[in-house]
């Protein structure tokens, strides 16, 4: 090239390059000729598609996840002589269940040790569940108890209070007849009150029956009795069914039940 004119792509070249008497190339500060421009794309193709990300987590909890994915992804298997989705777990359990059933001893063992795991993993959590809350109601009634002798009557109750919760010794269960939080006990609050009010009423309808001022609304009346006591009936099932007898009696103490004022009007 000595002597010859510089091809037209190295003049174009030669011509961008800045100049360095006024532009101090360094880090963050590219050459000008090599910089994008302005709305330039560095990668205007994008990410190609199929390509994911390279996941953060790391490698054993991909596989984790990969291996609960599989475990729960739904399949049809055959269930007689139609078919059924149940998860991949659930299908891979019945066909070693089924195949120990037909007396392959490789699949019997395997079963058995499964179930046996199973049955004593179980056993430890509602063993430690168990003395978890006997732990709980006993710890309770001793704090309960101090605060009646200090005659200590503005904190609040635990939640769930040990009178409510019932230890089963022969059978080692536990079951909870009361609420169990904020929330529940204020649900049940609200349905204490309506029973308390619609047992007003009722005695209200009990009155007005009796009176000879309405004997021409007997028949109303009737009606309207028997309507109310089928609520009363609701309520009381809903009530039984969520809390025990203690608590229902212990709470309507506390909040002191009283009939609404426009019934209480009306009655005077």
């Amino acid at each position: 090239m000595n002597g010859s004119k510089p091809p037209s792509k190295i003049k174009k070249r030669l011509k961008q390059q800045p100049d360095y008497k006024t532009y101090v190339v360094g880090h963050g500060k590219p050459p000008e000729a090599t910089r994008f421009k302005p709305g330039q794309s560095g990668n205007p193709k994008g990410r190609p598609k199929g390509k994911k990300s390279a996941p953060s987590a790391p490698p054993h909890e991909r596989l984790k996840s990969i291996i609960l994915e599989e475990a729960y992804r739904t399949i049809k298997v055959n269930d007689g002589n139609s078919q059924v989705t149940v998860p991949m777990a659930q299908a891979v359990m019945r066909s070693v269940a089924v195949t120990a059933a037909k007396g392959n001893t490789r699949a019997q063992k395997l079963f058995s040790e499964l179930l046996a795991n199973t049955e004593l993993s179980n056993k430890q959590a509602d063993d430690e569940w168990l003395q978890t809350m006997i732990d709980y109601k006993s710890s309770w009634e001793q704090e309960l108890e101090r605060r009646k002798f200090h005659n200590i009557t503005t904190l609040p109750d635990p939640l769930p209070h040990p009178d409510d919760i019932i230890v089963d010794f022969r059978r080692s269960t536990i079951s909870i007849r009361g609420p169990m939080d904020k929330r529940e006990l204020a649900d049940l609050d609200l349905w204490l009150q309506r029973r308390h009010d619609h047992e007003a009423e009722l005695k209200m309808l009990f009155e007005s029956h009796n009176d000879p001022e309405f004997a021409p609304f007997r028949d109303q009346l009737n009606s309207d009795i028997k309507h109310m006591r089928r609520i009363l009936e609701i309520i009381n099932k809903a009530l039984n069914m969520r809390a025990s007898p203690a608590f229902i009696k212990r709470r309507v103490s506390q909040l002191e039940l009283k009939a609404p004022d426009y019934l209480l009007q009306v009655q005077t």
